[in-house]
């Protein structure tokens, strides 16, 4: 694997950049074409951009550098002549606002997107500094590492790119269009909504475009009418005061690490089904529609256990793209203990796991995180949401300390006969042939805040590499990834 430095990136193109005047010369028919000849004549300057937006951390510990991010992206916009602002209220990271008035206009876009990222340790990363962007060749392509690189960074930039490129090839915006880019949906979107209830006289669009998260594994472009919801529970079980020697206590001593195994082992059966009782009640089923466009989708299974080093899948035998329209309960980590060189011959005394419960149409968040809570109830705990005294440890059999998120929310679903959404299929289309479409993304975004504060639909458009090492170490996005995804953006701001 061949590694570059952005600044050598940039030699590379010195050519392409000397014949940006016969590049533009040339007329550009369609906006995607406009894009294509941006991006080729510049991309030594967009790569050395993306990669100073890139530079500036945006973890939700890091409110002065989400404030950095945040103030640059103003600049971006007010340098392009996009009326902006932020949007803010107390305790929360702005959201950044820009809009551009079309005269004679008769509808709104409104463009989504997030600049927050998640957290970062810097000793899992390659060369250990997730915020110092790097080039890096891979199957004989360029890709940038950084946190954010494809989650959700690139998506702000190949809008920002796509006006540009419509601007220097004269083609006019015909819909009014507002952007919104918020700073803590990797923080589960806590303030969204109110920040959107505080504004809504700005916000209203006919269609909110969501622009995040990966195209189809197959690498063709990929529109989602959805996204599934996303709740969280911290559960935490007990057992000694303090670490026992496991010799002197061990068979006696109840081990919590044990217990949790125990209580999370059965939540499962062996085939990925999930045995909390009342789990999938209430699912609202896919129209007829909606599963046509399922089975027209690439069926990528085989391909990707190959490329994750899969020897068996979850799912009796179901595909991943029905599986993602189905509610499902994760273990995101655990802790008890040491391993490793700091591993001790003790009984711990707590074990904590945290569980993500992500969620489709029919079923509500607070409803899915009670029937956990009812399930861990079942199996002889006694639930506290706060710390257990000594009292209530030595009076109760078994202790859990359930945390409940309280950012979740539900999930969302855009039916795909509306006019709006078959005019953004159009255009998707129109930029590179082939689309995908899903009924549902995997991922979860905030989708219902967006509609009951727009009082309008969402229609998700997606640009990353689906092998980008999404929220984990060495993330990463593929340039042509990022050169596409101007193609894209720019066939959606000319919309009418």
């Amino acid at each position: 694997m061949k590694m570059y430095s952005v600044a050598m990136i940039g030699r590379l193109h010195i050519l392409c950049s000397a014949l940006l005047g016969l590049t533009c010369a040339l007329a550009a028919e369609t906006p995607a074409e406009a894009a294509r000849q941006y991006t080729t004549a510049h991309q030594a300057k967009l790569t050395q951009e993306f990669s100073t937006l890139l530079s500036i951390p945006n973890i939700a510990a890091d409110p002065a550098n989400l404030k950095r991010n945040a103030d640059l992206l103003v600049e971006a916009l007010e340098k392009r002549g996009v009326e902006s602002r932020l949007l803010s209220i107390p305790s929360a990271p702005p959201v950044v606002y820009g809009q551009i008035t079309v005269r004679g206009a008769q509808h709104t876009i409104v463009f989504y997107a997030h600049y927050d990222g998640q957290p970062v340790t810097p000793s899992e990363w390659e060369g250990g500094s997730p915020f110092t962007p790097v080039i890096r060749e891979v199957d004989g392509e360029p890709r940038i590492y950084a946190r954010s690189a494809g989650d959700d960074k690139a998506a702000i930039f190949a809008q920002l790119t796509a006006l540009d490129a419509l601007r220097a090839a004269k083609i006019p915006l015909r819909a009014n269009i507002r952007f919104v880019w918020e700073g803590e949906e990797e923080a589960g979107s806590p303030h969204l909504e109110q920040i959107l209830d505080a504004y809504r006289d700005l916000i209203h669009g006919d269609v909110w475009l969501v622009c995040d998260g990966p195209v189809d594994q197959s690498g063709t472009q990929t529109v989602v009418f959805g996204a599934r919801g996303d709740a969280h529970l911290e559960v935490t079980v007990y057992g000694p005061h303090h670490g026992l020697h496991s010799g002197h206590y061990g068979n006696w001593a109840p081990n919590p690490a044990m217990m949790m195994a125990q209580l999370l082992a059965g939540m499962k059966d062996e085939e990925g089904h999930v045995l909390v009782p009342h789990f999938y009640d209430g699912i609202a089923p896919l129209t007829k529609t909606e599963n046509e466009a399922l089975a027209r989708a690439p069926v990528n299974d085989q391909m990707l256990m190959g490329s994750f080093w899969l020897g068996h899948v979850d799912g009796s035998g179901k595909h991943l793209l029905e599986l993602i329209n189905q509610p499902s309960l994760n273990i995101n980590g655990l802790s008890s203990g040491q391993t490793g060189a700091r591993a001790t011959n003790v009984i711990p005394p707590t074990a904590t796991a945290d569980l993500d419960l992500r969620l489709v149409v029919g079923i509500d968040w607070r409803e899915q995180q009670e029937r956990v809570m009812d399930y861990i109830r079942s199996h002889g705990y006694f639930i506290v949401e706060t710390e257990p005294t000594r009292e209530t440890l030595t009076g109760r059999a078994k202790v859990a300390l359930v945390v409940r998120d309280p950012s979740g929310y539900n999930a969302v679903r855009t039916p795909m006969d509306l006019p709006i959404a078959q005019e953004v299929i159009r255009a998707v289309g129109s930029a590179r042939g082939s689309v995908v479409l899903l009924p549902t993304m995997g991922g979860s975004v905030p989708l219902g805040a967006m509609e009951r504060a727009a009082q309008t639909h969402t229609i998700t458009v997606l640009i990353a590499n689906y092998d980008d090492n999404q929220h984990a170490a060495n993330e990463n996005l593929r340039l042509q990834n990022l050169w596409d995804g101007v193609e894209t953006m720019a066939t959606l701001l000319e919309m009418d």
